[in-house]
């Protein structure tokens, strides 16, 4: 496993001193296992077969062939070889670990040889279980390292994957946040528009008429507020994590169709709302969704036909809901199509596809423009709607 060499070192440090320290407490075995007793040029070569171990995560393979070339000499002095064997394991195993297969098997020959070199040396009457040993030993090295190197190649394309998820989640979330505020900003401003404009025509002419203009501006400018306030307060990650901040108030729902519809009104252009089955509480996101939807469509009757009568129809059924906003007004139709579908028509068929719903948006044969919107309010009616979308 590759381990940053900032953070090892110490490590690497401790256990090439502890390596040192087991091998000299074994070197006082040698006597008694038929070798030389180990002198001052052997604990020196000792050493030279461990220590450099602690910069084995800086520089593996410069590692590996200072401690098999100080094993070599050691061997070749007549000392016992079993002595000088840690060192060259963990540095293959190092090697293993962090370079290719290619590489690791040059090592792995490097490592074999020195290890029937020293059978050779120490005219060992067993061969055969010296070379199954250092094939044994070897193999078991590279794979532990091998499989090292693949859990932290792993590991790397995991923060990869997870990394590139988490930009496609902002993104999405940006997406979305850009067509709340479209949603929020378009509609109120352009109520606000509409009123400062009859408010600054009737101003000396008709004074209670440029009041009620002025007061339906500061509520719609309020609620303005208060929604971008809302959408805000969501994106404050410290508010979550905060359990005395205040809870955000609820997105605007199908409830609140009808203030809706009397900002219009104030806005000049006269809206019916008609609504057909028993009102029921909806999944917030389906109740947004309807909502936003409308308001769109009422913004654009705002801004490009506003001489026109507009009605707005929701209807509940069991396993869907429904709303339709249709106007009977002259406007130009290629104004509120656009020519890449508008920012805010493309919020409307990103919504209603998010929630599995179906919409149209386009002019009526007989005059007007029509949008309606139908989302499920079930599982199993969403499952049905990607079933025919299939």
């Amino acid at each position: 496993m590759r381990i940053r060499p900032s953070r090892s070192f110490a490590v690497d440090t401790v256990i090439a001193l502890a390596m040192v320290a087991v091998a000299v407490l074994l070197g006082g075995e040698s006597v008694r296992q038929g070798w030389p007793e180990l002198d001052c040029p052997a604990y020196a070569l000792v050493a030279l077969a461990h220590l450099p171990v602690a910069f084995r995560s800086r520089a593996p393979l410069v590692v590996f062939g200072a401690v098999q070339a100080a094993s070599v000499v050691y061997i070749s002095a007549g000392y016992w070889p079993v002595v000088c064997t840690f060192g060259p394991m963990l540095a293959l195993y190092t090697v293993a670990s962090v370079r290719p297969a290619r590489t690791t098997a040059v090592c792995v020959g490097l490592l074999v040889a020195v290890w029937i070199y020293a059978g050779v040396v120490s005219e060992s009457g067993a061969m055969a279980s010296v070379v199954g040993q250092a094939l044994l030993f070897s193999a078991v090295l590279w794979r532990f390292g091998y499989l090292a190197r693949r859990s932290a190649e792993l590991a790397r394309e995991l923060r990869a994957e997870q990394a590139e998820r988490a930009r496609r989640e902002v993104a999405e979330e940006r997406g979305r946040i850009a067509r709340e505020l479209h949603d929020v900003v378009a509609h109120h401003m352009s109520v606000i528009s509409v009123q400062a404009g009859l408010a600054r025509f009737v101003f000396d002419s008709d004074p209670p008429t440029a009041r009620s203009a002025l007061g339906t501006i500061t509520g719609t400018s309020a609620e303005a507020l208060d929604e971008l306030r809302r959408m805000l307060q969501v994106l404050r990650e410290e508010d979550l994590d905060d359990p005395g901040a205040a809870p955000a108030a609820p997105m605007p729902g199908l409830a609140r169709l009808g203030e809706l519809v009397e900002r219009v009104r104030a806005g000049g252009i006269p809206v019916e709302l008609r609504v057909e089955g028993p009102p029921r509480p909806l999944a917030p996101g389906v109740e947004l969704c309807a909502y936003r939807v409308v308001q769109e469509a009422l913004t654009n009757v705002l801004k490009h036909a506003r001489d026109a009568r507009a009605t707005v129809e929701l209807v509940y059924r069991r396993h869907q809901v429904t709303v339709e906003v249709t106007d009977d007004g002259q406007g130009v139709i290629q104004d509120r199509v656009g020519t890449g579908g508008g920012h805010g028509l493309i919020g409307m068929r990103e919504r209603a596809k998010l929630y599995g719903g179906t919409i149209s948006i386009g002019p009526r044969s007989g005059g007007g423009f029509a949008v309606r919107l139908t989302l499920p309010t079930s599982a199993q009616a969403a499952r049905q709607g990607d079933d025919r979308t299939e």
